[in-house]
């Protein structure tokens, strides 16, 4: 049934207008990067480990997050979702210095914290 449902959501997105269909990417983003941070005390090291090299290595081959171009970002200016996200609260953050950040150090970083939370102090996760 899950299937059905992401096949009805995606085709609703694809019914949108450009700009509503960007902003509706951009929520679904943010919701997407908010449960990143969360993950490490929500998920068990054993499936979120792989989920974050995942990451790395889209962005490694890719060069970018596939979501980006989906909501109109363009690589060009160095736009990521992060620089989108501070332009939106008025901030002119510097885009090099963040997409640097989220692509070579980010994930790395919350792979750590997993680890270091959950192998290290023995933390359970609280979902699974």
């Amino acid at each position: 049934m899950f299937v059905a449902e992401v096949i009805f959501l995606y085709s609703v997105i694809y019914m949108l207008s450009q700009k509503t269909q960007s902003n509706v990417l951009f929520i679904l983003h943010c919701i997407l990067t908010a449960g990143a941070y969360a993950a490490p005390f929500l998920i068990n090291w054993k499936i979120l480990v792989p989920v974050f090299v995942a990451t790395i290595l889209r962005h490694a081959i890719w060069g970018r997050c596939l979501l980006d171009a989906k909501h109109g970002l363009s690589e060009e200016d160095g736009s990521t979702f992060y620089s989108e996200a501070f332009e939106r609260m008025g901030f002119r953050p510097n885009k090099t210095k963040i997409r640097f950040f989220v692509r070579k150090i980010l994930y790395s970083l919350l792979t750590a914290v997993t680890l270091l939370w959950q192998l290290v102090l023995g933390k359970e996760p609280l979902w699974f």
